[in-house]
């Protein structure tokens, strides 16, 4: 595929995972390598069409500030794909537990399936809490596929609550849609709260406002993502395991390149 053609690609797959999207940016933009003006608007192409993305922003980040950009585009792309937030997290849920987490998301949908041990409600956020469902079942896994009219009953009912981020401020982060009103329900029902956020996910305020702006819906209550506040949660889960919120956000690493957010292209 051509260079402007794989960027295009990866512009425009919003269904991707995170990992994917990643891997396809670092093969699209290493013909960019040796072009400054090209890589920081082929960057800005990418993050504009996939503006949820905090890992996006964080791998373009790196590889604009970086000396050597060839070098950095695999070496951040290889500690995407190196990931063990789902280990992690796999590990670190209680033993007999019932989980509560919305639709299907990525690394939790990674992490469950090694667990049987596990009663997991999965809210049908979205339309994709069924699949998830299945698939946990398929692994001899028990688990529920409940309807979004049923999410407060079943937050309360439970002993923990995962949302997942795909980006981390400094005090908000980006969820599907359902995560504030879960986060509230088990804040007022004591249950623990823990936000799975993996490598490339928590950004430094003038990047993560770079991607707040971008958001913005006019009806945000049509939107499939949303802002919630991080004192809504307890923890934050990433590759080393759960930590508490402050410990978690110390491990910020994307550089700030206010060029990604000047002015939408594509």
């Amino acid at each position: 595929m051509h260079p402007i053609e794989r960027l295009r690609y990866v512009a425009r797959a919003s269904g991707a995972s995170q990992d994917v999207l990643v891997q396809e940016t670092a093969q699209a933009l290493t013909s960019f390598d040796d072009d400054p003006h090209g890589l920081v608007t082929a960057c800005r192409r990418i993050v504009s069409r996939q503006p949820t993305s905090g890992a996006l922003v964080w791998f373009a980040s790196r590889v604009l500030a970086a000396g050597d950009p060839r070098t950095e585009i695999w070496e951040a792309a290889g500690e995407v794909a190196a990931d063990a937030t789902a280990r992690e997290l796999a590990h670190a849920v209680p033993d007999d537990a019932t989980v509560v987490v919305l639709g299907w998301p990525e690394v939790i949908g990674a992490a469950l399936p090694r667990r049987g041990d596990l009663d997991v409600l999965v809210v049908d956020a979205l339309g994709e809490g069924s699949g998830l469902v299945q698939t946990l079942l398929r692994r001899d896994c028990e688990a529920l596929d409940i309807p979004q009219a049923g999410l407060g009953s079943a937050v309360a009912e439970a002993d923990l609550v995962l949302l997942e981020s795909s980006a981390v401020g400094p005090d908000e982060f980006l969820a599907m849609s359902g995560s504030r009103a879960a986060g509230a329900v088990a804040r007022h029902a004591g249950v623990p709260v823990w936000l799975v956020a993996g490598v490339g996910r928590l950004l430094p305020r003038r990047m993560w406002d770079g991607l707040k702006r971008r958001l913005a819906p006019a009806d945000p209550w049509d939107a499939d993502d949303e802002v919630v506040p991080l004192d809504l949660v307890d923890c934050i889960v990433g590759p080393i395991g759960p930590q508490p919120i402050v410990d978690a956000l110390r491990r910020t690493d994307c550089p700030v390149i206010p060029e990604l957010f000047k002015g939408d292209v594509f």
